[in-house]
């Protein structure tokens, strides 16, 4: 089962993520960046990452930086969540690394089917990369 990061500083999206993909793949939440971090930075390595851009902190703009000079955790689809839809976020969140920003609050289904894609990618990826 594909393990997936859930990173937000609220209780009540963590919640949904968990309660909705929960079927599917195995969840992990978090409450902060620097928390995950630590976590990932601790050997825990997920298919993917789910992320808020505004939570104390670390925020999702360091998270991002973080994780991808890390050298460890590049291919590791990254999906951004923000309340915000404006497009500097947006093409910030992309100029840094992310693979996909959704607008909160989101539609589950919707979510979904963009995860499945992006493991679907990176299985792909992964696979002519000989990994």
């Amino acid at each position: 089962m594909k393990k997936i990061l859930a990173i937000d500083d609220e209780k009540s999206i963590r919640f949904i993520i968990e309660n909705t993909f929960n079927k599917d793949f195995e969840i992990k939440t978090m409450s902060n960046g620097k928390e995950a971090l630590y976590w990932m930075q601790s050997g825990n390595l997920p298919d993917l990452i789910i992320c808020d851009i505004e939570m104390p902190v670390m925020d999702g703009f360091d998270f991002i930086r973080n994780v991808r000079s890390s050298g460890f955790f590049d291919d590791i689809p990254l999906i951004m969540l923000s309340g915000k839809e404006e497009s500097k976020d947006k093409i910030k969140c992309f100029e840094m690394g992310a693979d996909d920003y959704v607008i909160k609050p989101f539609n589950p289904k919707e979510i979904i089917a963009r995860i499945k894609r992006r493991l679907q990618s990176r299985d792909i990826y992964l696979e002519r990369r000989g990994n």
